[in-house]
C-alpha cells in the first residue's frame, strides 16, 4: 500500500501527471513499433529467415542503445526537453509512416533497416529526455519513488502496446499490408504522445541555462569519462569483475535469444508467420516470468551467499538451461529453458547492480553506470555477430549449446575461485563529473 499511496501523491502533481502521460503513451507506441518491426524483420514472409539475416536485423535494433545512449545528455543539456518530446515524437510519426509506405511499395529493403535504425535512435533519445525532465516536475522524497516507478510502469506500457500491436496484426492476412498496418498504428500513438507533450510548459523541463560549450568538445568529454570510468572499475576490482561477468553472460545470452527467434520461426512453426510470432512471444513471456522469480529469490538468498557467489550460481543455472536445450528442440524444452535463463539473467543483473552501486565511490558512480550501459548493450550486439557465424538457420545446434554451457561454467568457476570479495583501494582522487554522465542503471 505504501507504493500505491506514493503513486497517488505523485499523480496529484500536475506536472508529473502530464509528463507521465507522455511517457506511458510514448512507450506504448514503442512497444507497438517494436512488435511491428520484429514481425517485419524476423517473421515476415518478406524477410530472410537465415541466421545471418536475423542476427543483422537484431544488431540494427540494438545499435542505438549502444551508440546513442551515452551521448544523449550532450544534446539534452542544450535543447528544451519539452521540445525534444514534442518534435521527437513528431519525427517518429513521419519516419514510421515512411517505413509503412516503403514496406507496401517495395517490401523489406536496406531502406527499411535505415529508417528503423533512425526511429529506434530517436526512441533512445526520448527515453533519456523523459528521465532528465523528471526532477523538474517532482522533488523531495517523492523523486526516488518516481525514479523507481516510472521506468517500470513505462516498460509495462510498452508491453501492453506490443500486445495490442500483436493482436491487431492477427486481423490481417500475412503479407505487406499486415506488416505496414502495425507501423501505421504505432505512428498514430506517437502522434498522440507528441500532442500530450504540448500540455507541458515550453521551458518547464529545462534546462534553465543551456550548455554553451562546443558539441564536439562535450562528446569528447563524455568519451573520456567512459574510459576513465572503465579504468576505475578495473582498479577497484569487485565492480570491474562483476561487469565482466555481466558482459560475458549478456554475450552468451544474446546468442540464445537469436537462436530462440530462429527456432520459433524456422523449426517449431515453419512457414506460419503468426504461429512463429506467437511461439516467440511465449518464449519472451516465460523469460520474463523467470526474471520475476529472480526479483523474489535474489534479495532473499543472495544475503546468505554474497553477491559474487550468487552470480556464480546464476551462471551455473544458465549453463543448465543450455544443457537442457541440447536434448531436443521440443516446445516444452525451449519454454523451460527460457524460464531458467530468464531467472539466471535477472538474478545476475540484480547482483551486479548491487556490487557496482555498493563498491563504486560516489564521484565515479555516474561514469561507472554510463560504461555499464554501453557494455550491457554492446555485448548483445557482439552476440549477434557470433550467432550469424555459428547458428544454423533452424537455430538449434547441439554443438553451439554445449559450447555455451561450457562457457557459462568456466565463467562461474573463474568468478567463484578467483573473484575478489572486497574492493581494492584505488589511491585516486574522486572527482564528480555529473555533467558528462548519467547515473541510471541499464534496464
Amino acid at each position: 500500500m505504501g507504493v500505491i499511496s506514493e503513486l497517488r501523491a505523485l499523480l496529484r502533481l500536475e506536472g508529473f501527471r502530464r509528463l507521465f502521460a507522455v511517457r506511458l503513451v510514448s512507450q506504448a507506441g514503442d512497444g507497438m513499433f517494436q512488435v511491428g518491426l520484429a514481425s517485419l524483420l524476423f517473421f515476415s514472409p518478406e524477410s530472410q529467415g537465415t541466421a545471418s539475416a536475423i542476427a543483422g536485423a537484431f544488431a540494427v535494433m540494438l545499435a542505438p542503445f549502444t551508440i546513442v545512449g551515452p551521448f544523449a545528455g550532450v544534446f539534452l543539456d542544450r535543447w528544451q526537453r519539452r521540445q525534444v518530446l514534442v518534435w521527437g515524437n513528431a519525427v517518429r510519426v513521419v519516419l514510421t509512416l515512411g517505413m509503412a509506405v516503403l514496406m507496401l511499395s517495395g517490401g523489406v529493403s536496406a531502406w527499411i533497416y535505415a529508417v528503423g535504425l533512425a526511429v529506434l535512435s530517436v526512441n533512445r533519445f526520448l527515453l533519456a529526455g523523459l528521465s532528465a525532465g523528471l526532477p523538474r516536475v517532482v522533488d523531495g522524497p517523492l523523486l526516488l519513488t518516481a525514479n523507481s516507478l516510472t521506468p517500470t510502469l513505462g516498460a509495462g506500457a510498452a508491453f501492453v502496446g506490443g500486445g495490442i500491436g500483436f493482436l491487431l496484426g492477427l486481423t490481417f492476412e500475412p503479407g505487406r499490408v499486415k506488416d505496414s498496418s502495425a507501423l501505421v498504428c504505432a505512428a498514430l500513438v506517437f502522434a498522440v504522445a507528441s500532442l500530450l507533450a504540448l500540455r507541458l510548459g515550453r521551458t518547464q523541463l529545462g534546462p534553465d541555462r543551456p550548455a554553451e560549450a562546443a558539441i564536439a568538445s562535450e562528446i569528447v568529454k563524455v568519451a573520456r569519462g567512459l574510459v576513465d570510468g572503465a579504468r576505475y572499475l578495473v582498479a577497484r576490482r569487485t565492480p570491474g569483475q562483476a561487469l565482466l561477468a555481466m558482459a560475458t553472460h549478456r554475450f552468451l545470452y544474446g546468442v540464445v535469444f537469436i537462436a530462440s527467434i530462429l527456432i520459433s520461426r524456422n523449426l517449431l512453426d515453419p512457414g506460419n508467420q503468426d504461429a512463429g510470432m506467437a511461439t516467440f512471444a511465449i518464449v519472451v513471456g516465460l523469460t520474463g516470468v523467470g526474471g520475476a522469480g529472480a526479483m523474489v529469490l535474489t534479495p532473499t538468498l543472495s544475503r546468505y551467499t554474497g553477491p559474487q557467489a550468487w552470480i556464480a550460481i546464476m551462471l551455473l543455472l544458465a549453463a543448465a538451461s543450455q544443457l537442457l536445450l541440447v536434448t531436443t528442440p521440443s516446445r516444452a524444452v525451449v519454454y523451460t529453458g527460457a524460464a531458467l535463463l530468464g531467472l539466471a539473467a535477472q538474478g545476475t543483473k540484480i547482483a551486479v547492480d548491487t556490487i557496482v552501486q555498493r563498491d563504486t565511490e560516489d564521484g565515479y558512480r555516474g561514469r561507472a553506470f554510463a560504461f555499464y550501459d554501453v557494455l550491457y548493450n554492446a555485448a548483445f550486439v557482439g552476440a549477434a555477430a557470433l550467432a550469424a557465424f555459428t547458428l544454423p538457420d533452424t537455430g538449434w545446434s547441439r554443438g553451439v549449446f554445449v559450447a555455451l554451457a561450457v562457457a557459462y561454467v568456466l565463467a562461474a568457476l573463474v568468478l567463484w575461485t578467483r573473484g575478489a570479495r572486497t574492493p581494492a583501494e584505488t589511491g585516486r582522487a574522486v572527482v564528480a563529473d555529473a555533467a558528462t554522465t548519467s547515473g541510471a542503471t541499464p534496464a
